[in-house]
């Protein structure tokens, strides 16, 4: 064809997908069926993850049995559980962490204010005591952990303060 200049028809190939439709705007379009978390469409209740970019993939799931008798259960519960990512979860500090860190800080400053080797909090009469009359005492970790993860911390945050001092 091309020979004689004649050109065929362009092809209609094209995908029907919408290029530009983000996990929000589902949620925006559907309401609290759906929910979006780390740039990823949610069905509330199935807890299941969508096609944000096809939207007969979203209708298709919210007409299916399955949704329906688990939209029924959900309601019937009357508990909103959404599914998140694994690292949304794993970027939310909760108190116990946040705790956790300031009673092992505390620990080390101690030990470096009292002149008290660090080695000595591997002794298992140590290990004792601090499981048993100190809160999250026995989420301090052995003495090579402490040198390496949190002697720094410690070094830098009273450098800090000898300098502000100093001033």
């Amino acid at each position: 064809m091309e020979r004689f200049g004649v050109k065929s028809a362009p092809s209609r190939n094209r995908s029907k997908t919408a290029l530009y439709v983000t996990p929000q705007d589902r949620v925006t379009e559907f309401g609290s069926e759906l929910h979006e978390d780390g740039g990823k469409l949610f069905c509330t209740s199935c807890n299941v993850v969508l096609n944000h970019v096809r939207k007969s993939a979203i209708n298709d799931h919210l007409k299916s049995k399955t949704h329906t008798k688990r939209k029924a259960e959900f309601e019937e519960q009357n508990v909103r559980k959404k599914q998140r990512t694994l690292t949304a979860s794993l970027q939310c500090n909760s108190t116990a962490q946040t705790e956790k860190t300031n009673v092992i800080q505390d620990f080390v400053k101690m030990c470096l204010e009292a002149n008290i080797p660090l080695e000595k909090a591997d002794h298992p009469s140590v290990r004792a005591f601090l499981s048993r009359y100190v809160k999250n005492g026995s989420s301090i970790p052995k003495s090579d952990q402490l040198r390496k993860a949190y002697l720094p911390d410690g070094y830098e945050n009273e450098n800090q303060l000898i300098n502000t001092e100093d001033r």
